[in-house]
C-alpha cells in the first residue's frame, strides 16, 4: 500500500503573487458582475453589522489582490479567488509548474540554505558529526569543479561489475543489489506493515524497471508520445555516448524493446493503487512457482532477508509474466539495460555534460521545464534527501511556533467531532457500518510538526567531494535501515515527510494523519487570521487525510490498520454507487483538448477533498457555536471559508507537465480541486446563492454526498 500524499507537486506531488493595477473594464465589471457578493454581505441584519464592527481588527486570511472581479464566484470560484494570480505569474524558468505549494517550498529551501550554510562554511569539522555530513554533501554537490574533473570515472567500477554477470542466476542476484543501491531493477522491494496484520512489518514486491513515467508512455499513439518516445531513443544513444560506450544506437534500440516488454506487462494504475488487489500475501519459497526461471534464492539472499518466510506481491501477473520476458531476453540485452539505469539513475551527480544531457530530457522534452534549478537549490534537495531530518531539526526551532502545534490538535479535534457527527447523521449507511466507521475516526493518529524521535545517522559516512559515492552510500543505508525494521516492533515514531515539507499524508496501516511543520504558514495557516479561511485552508487539508481514511480504498482498513472488509454490503453497494458519481464527474472534465482526467485513477484524491471541505466547512460552523460568522473583506465566513479552499489552489502548469500529471499523478489539476468539490456542495450553494444556469451549479439529484 502507498501512503496518500495531499499532493505530490512538491515532493514527486500546495502562493502569494503580486497584484494587479484595476482597468477601467474591471472596476465596470465588478459593479455589475460581482455585485451580489457585496450586496448581501452589506445588506445583512444588524446583528450581522455588529459582528462586522467586532472583526474589524482581524485578518481575513484572504490574499485579495489576487482576485479578479469580472468572474462570478458562481461560474469559476478557482479563477475569481486566483484571476490575478494567473494572469501575472510567470512559472519560473526551472520550474514546469508554479504554485502555492512551491512558493512555500521555495520559502523553506532558502530557510534550510541559510541552515545549511553555516555548516558548509565551517572548517575543520570533526568527521563523522552532523556538521560534517550536512556541509560536506552540500558543498560536492556546488564542487563542479570536482565532477566535473572526475567525470565518468565513479560509475566505472559499478558498469566493470555489470560487465562481469556471466549467467541469469547472477543477473537475478544483481537485481537485488542495484535495487540496494537505488537504481531501477524490474523489481523493488520495500519494507512496510503488513496490511493485514499491522503489527508486523514485512516485505512488498512491486513491479518497476521503466525509464518513461509509466506503461502508457510506450503504447500511446497520439503524436506527443511518439515524439517522446523517438526523443527517449536519442537521450539514450547520447548518453551512452558520453559515458565512452560504443554502439549507443543499437543500445538505445534494445533499452527500449525491452522496456517495452516489461511495460507491456505492468499493472495499469488503477489497479495498482487497488489495496485489495495488491494484497497477495506468498511464501519466498512458493515464488519459484510464480516465476520458476529466476533466481529467487538468490536475489533473496543479496538483499538480505533470507530468514523472512513470507512477503506480499503487489502485482502477481506481472511476476509471472516476467518470467518469460526475463527467460527470453538474452543476458548482453539485460546487461545494456542495468547499464543504462545505472548511467540514467545517476547522471545528475556526475560532470556538467552528463548532467545537462540528462536535464535536456528529463526535465525539458518530459515536463517542459526550460532551465535546470540553480546549484545551491540542488546542493539544498541533496541534503534534504539524504540527511532530512538533521537540517529538519534545526529548521524546527527556528521556524516553526509551538503555539501553532497546540492550535493545530485544537482543529483536528474539532474535525475530528465534525467527522462524527456527519458519520451518525449519514442517511446511506447503516448503524453497523457507522460503529465501525466511527470506531476508526476515534483512532486517528494526528502527527503535527515534527518527529517525537530523530532519526540517527550515525552510521552514514559522508566523504568530501565524492557525490555519487555519497549518495550510494546513503542509498544503501535507507535500505538497510529499512531492511533491518523485520522481525522488530513497529516504530509508530516514524515519519515519512521531513518537517520542512510542504506537504501532509495518511498512512492506513497505522491510521494516522500527518502534518509537516512547513505547510503550517498562510495560505493554509494563519495564526494572526479568523478561523474561516484557516478551516477553508488547513482545515480542509486535515479533512482530505482523514478523508482518506474512508476513500475508496482507505475505507478497506479498520481502525487499528488491518485491511478487511468492515461494509455491510448494503452500503457498499451504496457507496459504490456514490463513488461511481464522483468518477463520472471528474472523467467529464477536459484541462486540455480531447485529454480528459481519469475519475477512476483520482477517485480517491477527489473523495479526500470532497469529503475533507465538507467536513472542515462543519467543523467551522461549530466553531461559532450560536453567533453568527464575522464579515470580514466584505464577504462572510461562509464566503470566506471556500475562498480560503480556492486559494491554496492557484496553480499554474506548463502544457508538456500537465499532459504528464494526468497520465501519472492520482491527484487532479488544481483547478478541478478547487471547483470540482464545490459545485457538490450545498453549503457553497447558500453560501454564494449560486442559482440554475450559474456554471458551478449542479442540480441536487447530481451532487455527490459521500461523508
Amino acid at each position: 500500500m502507498k501512503l496518500k500524499l495531499l499532493s505530490i507537486a512538491v515532493s514527486a506531488s500546495l502562493l502569494v503573487a503580486c497584484g494587479q493595477e484595476k482597468t477601467s473594464e474591471d472596476v465596470a465589471s465588478e459593479a455589475t458582475k460581482g455585485s451580489s457578493i457585496s450586496e448581501k454581505v452589506t445588506n445583512q441584519s444588524d446583528n450581522q453589522n455588529k459582528t462586522e464592527d467586532t472583526a474589524a481588527d482581524l485578518d481575513s486570511g484572504l490574499t485579495l489582490d489576487n482576485f479578479d472581479r469580472s468572474i462570478r464566484p458562481q461560474d469559476d470560484l478557482y479563477r475569481y479567488v486566483n484571476g490575478v494570480w494567473l494572469k501575472n505569474t510567470e512559472i519560473p524558468e526551472d520550474r514546469s509548474n508554479y504554485g502555492t505549494f512551491t512558493e512555500l517550498a521555495e520559502q523553506a529551501q532558502k530557510d534550510l540554505r541559510a541552515i545549511i550554510e553555516a555548516s558548509a562554511s565551517a572548517k575543520d569539522l570533526a568527521k563523522g558529526t552532523p556538521e560534517q555530513k550536512v556541509g560536506d554533501l552540500y558543498n560536492s554537490v556546488l564542487d563542479t569543479e570536482t565532477l566535473n574533473k572526475r567525470g565518468v570515472k565513479p560509475i566505472e567500477p559499478f558498469l566493470n561489475e555489470i560487465d562481469a554477470i556471466d549467467s541469469k542466476e547472477k543477473l537475478a542476484d544483481y537485481f537485488a543489489i542495484v535495487s540496494k543501491r537505488g537504481s531501477s531493477a524490474p523489481m523493488a522491494i520495500f519494507i512496510n506493515n503488513d496490511a493485514k496484520d499491522p503489527t508486523q512489518y514485512i516485505m512488498y514486491l512491486t513491479q518497476s524497471g521503466l525509464g518513461l513515467p509509466n506503461k502508457e508512455y510506450y503504447f500511446d499513439e497520439t503524436e506527443s508520445f511518439q515524439t517522446i518516445r523517438a526523443e527517449y531513443l536519442k537521450h539514450i544513444a547520447k548518453m551512452f555516448e558520453l559515458v565512452g560506450l560504443k554502439n549507443g544506437e543499437q543500445f538505445a534500440k534494445d533499452v527500449m524493446s525491452l522496456e517495452a516488454d516489461i511495460a507491456e506487462i505492468h499493472w495499469n494504475k488503477e489497479d495498482n493503487r487497488n489495496s485489495v488487489k495488491t494484497y497477495n500475501k506468498k511464501s519466498l519459497d512458493s515464488m519459484d512457482v510464480l516465476a520458476g526461471d529466476f533466481n529467487w534464492s538468490g536475489y533473496f539472499a543479496s538483499l538480505g532477508v533470507t530468514e523472512q518466510k513470507e512477503l506480499i506481491v503487489r502485482q502477481p501477473t506481472y511476476f509471472s509474466a516476467f518470467n518469460d520476458v526475463f527467460k527470453n531476453t538474452a543476458l548482453d540485452q539485460w546487461k545494456t539495460y542495468l547499464k543504462w539505469h545505472l548511467i540514467s539513475g545517476n547522471a545528475g551527480l556526475m560532470s556538467e555534460t552528463l548532467d545537462q544531457e540528462n536535464f535536456a530530457f528529463y526535465g525539458k522534452i518530459l515536463q517542459g521545464t526550460p532551465e535546470q534549478q540553480p546549484r545551491w537549490k540542488r546542493a539544498v534537495t541533496a541534503v534534504n534527501n539524504l540527511l532530512g531530518e538533521v537540517v529538519g531539526k534545526v529548521y524546527v526551532k527556528k521556524h516553526f511556533k509551538p503555539e501553532a502545534k497546540q492550535r493545530m490538535l485544537e482543529m483536528v479535534e474539532n474535525l475530528r467531532e465534525a467527522y462524527r457527527q456527519s458519520i451518525i447523521e449519514l442517511d446511506w449507511m447503516g448503524e453497523e457500518t457507522k460503529k465501525q466507521a466511527l470506531d476508526k475516526l476515534s483512532k486517528f493518529r494526528p502527527k503535527i510538526g515534527y518527529p517525537d524521535k530523530w532519526r540517527d545517522y550515525s552510521a552514514l559516512t559522508i566523504e568530501p567531494g565524492m557525490l555519487l559515492e555519497n549518495y550510494m552510500a546513503a542509498r544503501e543505508f535507507n535500505f538497510n535501515t529499512q531492511r533491518d525494521k523485520l522481525g522488530k516492533p513497529i516504530d509508530r515514531d516514524e515519519w515519512f515527510m521531513t518537517p520542512q515539507t510542504v506537504n501532509a499524508y495518511y498512512n492506513p496501516v497505522m491510521n494516522e494523519i500527518v502534518f509537516p511543520a512547513a505547510i503550517l504558514q498562510p495560505p493554509f495557516f494563519n495564526m494572526e487570521a479568523d478561523d474561516a479561511v484557516n478551516y477553508g485552508g488547513i482545515g480542509a487539508v486535515i479533512g482530505h487525510e482523514m478523508g482518506h481514511g474512508f476513500d475508496d480504498q482507505g475505507s478497506t482498513y479498520d481502525g487499528d490498520g488491518v485491511l478487511r472488509d468492515w461494509w455491510t454490503e448494503e452500503d457498499k453497494k451504496e457507496f459504490k454507487s456514490r463513488t461511481q458519481q464522483l468518477i463520472d464527474q471528474y472523467s467529464s472534465f477536459e484541462p486540455l483538448p480531447e485529454i480528459h482526467l481519469s475519475g477512476e485513477f483520482t477517485l480517491g484524491e477527489n473523495i479526500g477533498d470532497l469529503g475533507g471541505l465538507t467536513i472542515a466547512y462543519k467543523a467551522y460552523d461549530l466553531s461559532l457555536g450560536e453567533q453568527q460568522s464575522p464579515a470580514i473583506d466584505g464577504f462572510s465566513g461562509e464566503q470566506r471559508f471556500f475562498m480560503g479552499w480556492a486559494q491554496v489552489w492557484a496553480r499554474k502548469y506548463r502544457e508538456t507537465e500537465l499532459k504528464r500529471r494526468i497520465k501519472v499523478d492520482p491527484h487532479s489539476p488544481s483547478e478541478y480541486r478547487a471547483n470540482g468539490v464545490v459545485r457538490n456542495m450545498p453549503e457553497f450553494m447558500a453560501a454564494f446563492e449560486v442559482k440554475p444556469g450559474d456554471e458551478l451549479y449542479l442540480p441536487p439529484e447530481e451532487r455527490v454526498k459521500i461523508w
